[in-house]
């Protein structure tokens, strides 16, 4: 079997990353915009190895969110050769009612580290505080001189 590889542009890269952060805040299936070896890491999960381990990543990160929206507008991307680095806001509101925003509470920055080939997401390393609600105080004093 030959190995094929599509030539992608910088900006058929960005719409693929694009188009995974738009579905994930509408709530759409994204899994097809992944490879089938792909990975993914967010903090405090771990690596994410297929896309059985994605699917059960996402499904326990939408356990504890109730909405997200990314600020799109407002996006830094850096894309050299397969990698397409995004740099953004958002807000949202986790399954308990609590909000953030970023700018507002100290959630809502994050970084993606996306590896793009043949029009598939390779590699994913989210980076980010999966804090959203700001309830890791006992381990981090300031956030209590927040309330």
């Amino acid at each position: 079997m030959a190995v094929t590889q599509q030539t992608m542009t910088e900006e058929q890269r960005k719409s693929v990353a694009l188009e995974y952060l738009k579905r994930l805040d509408q709530g759409k299936d994204f899994f097809d915009l992944f490879g089938d070896d792909a990975q993914v890491y967010f903090p405090k999960w771990g690596l994410a190895n297929g896309r059985a381990e994605i699917e059960q990543l996402f499904s326990h990160l939408a356990s504890a969110l109730k909405s997200i929206r990314h600020d799109y507008a407002y996006f830094n991307y850096i894309i050299q050769g397969d990698h397409v680095v995004v740099e953004g806001t958002s807000s949202g509101m986790t399954v308990d009612g609590t909000e953030w925003r970023a700018g507002v509470t100290h959630a809502g920055r994050w970084c993606d580290v996306f590896e793009i080939r043949d029009f598939k997401i390779q590699r994913l390393f989210i980076y980010l505080d999966p804090d959203y609600a700001g309830a890791d105080t006992a381990r981090y004093p300031w956030l209590r001189q927040r309330e």
